[in-house]
């Protein structure tokens, strides 16, 4: 009886060498730094660190967006009190009033006005926002006009406006000296109606009867 002949497993084993173990050169010369995987070198995780570590990136310190008149009041306040963040920021046109947005937030945002001695708003409203205002350096005088007539006052620095939709006033540097104003809109300022003064009186009573029906 025939035996099954076995098969010959790595029968090349012998044939070849075994591969040399890797001897380090004589004089080794500093290893050259891997390539990096992106092309500048630099990688999400560089930039902006590990992202599921992500509370360095959503802090939770900061205030809260206003959301009422009074919250809009104190940050008025509190910005016409941080004299370094606006008062490098001031300009003076001799042709108009010049003006900077310092801030935006959901509903609101905040403007700083300079106003050169003569220089007016004109009689005007504010569209559909209403705000708050402040002077921080100078003078500002303002004239207001309501179905009961005119009004006026003097602001300085230290004192809050706040007006309504609809309301309709004049500010004008009647002094000798520069001023600046901080103001905030709720919701952003996108209409400024200006008004003649008889136009003015004629809105202001038209506004009165629409009230009172």
């Amino acid at each position: 009886m025939r035996m099954p002949r076995l098969r010959k497993r790595n029968r090349d084993r012998g044939r070849f060498p075994a591969p040399a173990a890797p001897t380090a050169p004589a004089n080794p010369s500093p290893a050259a730094p891997a390539a990096p995987r992106w092309a500048d070198g630099l990688s999400d995780v560089s930039i902006a660190g590990d992202p599921l570590a992500f509370p360095h990136l959503a802090r939770t310190d900061l205030p809260a967006h206003p959301t009422t008149l009074g919250g809009y009041a104190r940050l008025v306040r509190e910005i016409a009190a941080d004299r370094a963040r606006w008062e490098p920021l001031v300009r003076y046109d001799a042709l108009t009033r010049w003006y900077a947005r310092l801030e935006t937030g959901p509903g609101y945002e905040v403007w700083l006005l300079s106003w050169l001695p003569g220089q007016s708003s004109g009689f005007h409203d504010h569209g559909r926002s209403s705000g708050v205002m402040t002077v921080v350096r100078g003078e500002l005088s303002e004239r207001s006009l309501t179905a009961g007539g005119e009004g006026s006052r003097a602001l300085a620095p230290g004192g809050l406006r706040v007006f309504s939709t609809g309301y309709l006033h004049e500010m004008v540097n009647a002094s000798l000296e520069p001023a600046v104003s901080v103001h905030l809109y709720t919701p952003g300022l996108v209409e400024m109606n200006q008004y003649p003064a008889a136009a003015a009186e004629q809105a202001a009573a038209h506004q009165e009867r629409h009230r009172v029906h």
